[in-house]
Parts: C-alpha cells; sequence; structure tokens
C-alpha cells in the first residue's frame, strides 16, 4: 500500500482524481499533520497568547491586592460583631463605684448610668466601717 498517491498531480486537481477513481467516499475523523509554517505560526500566536496572560496575571495580582485592603477590615468588623452578638456584651474599662454593704456582707460595683456590674462577699480588710455609712435616705 502506498503512503501517497497522486503526487504527480497538482494540489488542485488531486481531491477531482481521488473521486473519480475511489470505490466510495465516507466522512472520517483523523489527525491531520500540520504545515511547518503553521506550525510557527503557532508558535508565534502562543508567545503572544503566553505575554497577554501574564500581563492580565499581573493585573489580577494587583487588583486582588486592592480589593484584600478593602475586604480585610470588613472581615475583622465581622468577626467583632459575630462576637458581640454571641456574647450579648463586650468588655470595657470604665470607672466604677464601690459600695460596701456592711449589713448583707456585700461589695457592690456599679457603672456611671448605675447598673450593677459586679457583687461579690466583703473582704476581712473592706470591714472595717467608715464614719458614716450610706443610708437609703429614710433613716436617720
Amino acid at each position: 500500500m502506498k503512503k501517497n498517491i497522486a503526487e504527480h498531480l497538482p494540489l488542485r486537481e488531486r481531491e477531482g482524481f481521488l473521486r473519480d477513481n475511489c470505490d466510495a467516499p465516507e466522512r472520517m475523523s483523523y489527525m491531520k499533520q500540520f504545515t511547518e509554517e503553521e506550525i510557527v505560526a503557532m508558535k508565534n500566536r502562543l508567545s503572544t497568547v503566553s505575554i497577554e496572560m501574564d500581563d492580565i496575571e499581573d493585573e489580577k495580582k494587583a487588583i486582588a491586592v486592592q480589593l484584600k485592603a478593602k475586604f480585610d477590615p470588613l472581615k475583622t468588623e465581622k468577626k467583632s460583631l459575630l462576637k458581640n452578638i454571641k456574647q450579648r456584651a463586650t468588655l470595657v474599662s470604665e470607672e466604677c463605684f464601690k459600695f460596701i454593704d456592711h449589713e448583707a456582707g456585700r461589695v457592690e460595683y456599679y457603672n456611671a448610668i448605675g447598673d450593677l456590674i459586679e457583687s461579690r462577699p466583703i473582704a476581712p480588710e473592706e470591714r472595717q466601717r467608715g464614719l458614716f455609712a450610706l443610708r437609703n435616705g429614710t433613716e436617720d
């Protein structure tokens, strides 16, 4: 079997010759070899595509840095908000007011708006009475 037939005919006449002399034409799929010119053209296009892709990748990295700068503060705030919602409170450091109730044997701390912050048993060093005890206003 020959690898190539009708070589002696010009390219434009070969298909007609093959059609006229075959038993039957059939549609087939096969791997058609590229010419050297086609391979060179594809290599040139590959280098152009690679350069464009690298440029786009650089742009993507720059945009990612910008987006990260916008995203990170929001992420931090979200984490803080979730923690606050979960705990239903936040840790603060502010001036509180200590009251010693010698009769009940308790020490109580109130914040600036009068909310009870902490209540604990009185410590031994806190047991001394001052000269004036706090009254509720109805006692003399």
